[in-house]
């Protein structure tokens, strides 16, 4: 049985509690207690019964009632050593204090009682799990701070060090935004962290005095986060299918978490340990904002690359009559210099080169030969100099969303507002999860994409052929799986709900010599196509490049060669068959190196 039980997802939730400790013939517990958030409010609601009956009603509520919805819940099941067993007794605890309701539960004993610090929060029962509430929350009020956020996480800790020195101390306390866990120090009371990656049809986990299902009424695919004071089980929720699997991680000893959003954000050890964090971190820390920033903000040097892109297109019955737009061309501007290009076609053609409405370089053929074999090749050498895509963060002030645009402004961006069109009840889940990266990022516009890019490249698998060109943002949502083109529909689609402009950028993506080891085979398969990312429009700064496949940001290693709404604007080659033609085998192949050394030293431009 849970002693202490809190959960963070990703969005709201709606799971059922099924008490199975108060059925008929078992040992009761000496009370119980379940508080959320109800609507993502900052005013907590809490069910709550002390010295409970066999067959509770209020245990019925907590397994049946549908409004119980949240992306938080703290629980505690309660074997009573302080108090007697009346509501004043039983967690979790709830204080008002800077415009929000704060729920605390307790797991552990303290040997005396804490300080009575006489600050404005006072206990109303006799329980020290509502002195150390009251005490903390005057210590809050004392330095001002209004939430978690607010909070100096270490100074934080260093009190509960304090308490703990007097017995058990582990708790759970949310300002209904946050969740912060301590764990206490003494390893028999061991605290465990469960991460639950999505896609699930149906989860349910627990053990046999409480049993937790997340999808009794509609499953969706949410990240998050449970900690408990016992693992729980995967339970299974239909007769012969195995249930999902839970990632369980002990918490280290005095170590203290913070939880938003589904997403470890904060993780702070004691004095002498120090954070959770570099490369022999355990797994259940993930990365911060500051460390995401960190690792994209090293400058890039300037690369010179030879691209050659080759696309045979056959056929068992010639094909007499055809047309054909090629974007092959790769993009000039002031990131990007075109030293040598040229554009081959095997079949005699009638061709004429313009710019598209996205501004890309485009070549429209006519072919009035009849032909069963085309070879179309580009060649191209490139410079890139998108060295540090982030110079503009020291010295731009915070841009947080939602973003405002002036109506002129709005128009010209339209093309790249307006998400897919997807069904409402598709649309309205994917707002929901695009908001959570939102919520778990205070609202910082720079910071939520970067968070969207790493958990896009993390959490998604790339497997090739799961997907189709007719594939939708919300199917690779639900499946988390796909390739570049599907990473990069379902980004395009976040950033717009978000009222971030977007584009899709076809182009190509240098992964490191052929010989170099690639034990999952997905650097050979980007480098041997084209390669697709995203360029988000930041206000007042412009285009900036995020490749979800990989979770950085685009510097020098990526060639643009097309941008658009969608992959059909970008796409590197396109054509009509007007007569003949039949049976249809493609084969492509990009090769992208760095370009020779005579190549470099020379200066002259070539393109053709």
């Amino acid at each position: 049985m849970p002693n202490l039980l809190a959960m963070s997802f990703e969005g709201e939730l709606a799971p059922s509690f099924d008490l199975r400790c108060l059925e008929q013939g078992r040992k009761l517990p000496d009370g119980w207690g379940l508080g959320y958030y109800p609507g993502g409010e900052p005013s907590a609601v809490v069910l709550k019964e002390p010295a409970p009956p066999q067959g509770s009603i209020r245990s019925q509520l907590a397994r049946a009632w549908e409004h119980l919805e949240s992306s938080l819940f703290v629980m505690h099941i309660r074997a009573a050593r302080w108090g007697a067993l009346t509501d004043a007794n039983t967690q979790p605890f709830v204080r008002s204090w800077g415009r929000r309701d704060w729920m605390l539960t307790h797991s552990g004993s303290l040997a005396k009682r804490p300080p009575d610090d006489r600050g404005v929060f006072e206990p109303v029962g006799s329980t020290d799990t509502e002195q150390i509430f009251c005490l903390l929350l005057n210590r809050f009020a004392e330095k001002g701070w209004r939430s978690l956020a607010d909070a100096d996480l270490t100074v934080l800790r260093d009190w509960l060090d304090v308490l703990d020195d007097e017995g058990g101390l582990t708790i759970a306390l949310t300002d209904g935004r946050d969740l912060m866990i301590y764990a206490d120090r003494d390893l028999e009371d061991a605290l465990h962290l469960g991460t639950l990656t999505p896609p699930y049809e149906r989860f349910a986990l627990g053990d046999d005095d409480l049993v937790i299902d997340l999808g009794v009424r509609g499953t969706k695919s949410r990240k998050g986060v449970i900690v408990s004071s016992v693992p729980l089980t995967p339970r299974a929720t239909e007769e012969g299918v195995e249930p999902p699997t839970i990632a369980w991680e002990t918490i280290a000893p005095g170590h203290l978490i913070v939880v938003r959003q589904g997403a470890v954000i904060a993780d702070v050890g004691p004095p002498a340990a120090g954070p959770m964090t570099g490369p022999d971190a355990p797994s259940l820390v993930s990365p911060s904002v500051a460390s995401r920033l960190a690792a994209i903000r090293s400058r890039a040097e300037p690369r010179l690359f030879e691209v050659r892109h080759r696309t045979v297109y056959r056929y068992a019955k010639a094909v007499e009559r055809s047309t054909h737009l090629l974007r092959l061309t790769p993009t000039i501007d002031r990131n990007q210099r075109l030293r040598r290009h040229a554009l081959t076609v095997s079949v005699p053609c009638q061709s004429k080169d313009f710019e598209d409405v996205f501004g890309n370089r485009a070549r429209r053929l006519v072919i009035e030969t009849p032909w069963t074999e085309m070879t179309i090749e580009a060649r191209s050498i490139v410079e890139v100099t998108d060295l540090d895509p982030l110079d503009f963060r020291s010295l731009k002030a915070r841009s947080t969303i939602p973003l405002v645009w002036m109506p002129w402004q709005r128009q010209i961006m339209a093309p790249y507002l307006l998400p897919p069109e997807l069904a409402e009840s598709e649309l309205d889940e994917l707002t929901e999860y695009a908001m959570s990266f939102v919520k778990r990022n205070d609202s910082d516009l720079l910071d939520t994409l970067l968070d969207i890019n790493q958990t896009i490249f993390k959490e998604y698998a790339y497997r090739q052929g799961s997907t189709t060109v007719f594939t939708t943002p919300f199917e690779v949502y639900a499946n988390r799986r796909g390739v570049c083109q599907d990473f990069t529909n379902l980004f395009i689609c976040l950033a717009r709900l978000l009222g971030v402009p977007a584009r899709y950028v076809c182009g190509y993506i240098y992964t490191g010599p052929k010989d170099q080891p690639d034990r999952s085979g997905v650097n050979t398969l980007q480098s041997e196509a084209s390669h697709a990312w995203v360029q988000l429009y930041l206000p007042e700064i412009g285009w900036r490049g995020f490749d979800p496949t990989n979770g950085i940001l685009t510097q020098t290693d990526h060639v643009r060669v097309a941008v658009g709404r969608n992959y059909r604007d970008a796409t590197p080659t396109s054509g009509t068959i007007y007569v003949g033609g039949g049976p249809e085998t493609l084969e492509v192949d990009v090769r992208m190196e760095p370009a020779p050394v005579e190549i470099r030293e020379a200066g002259e431009d070539d393109t053709r």
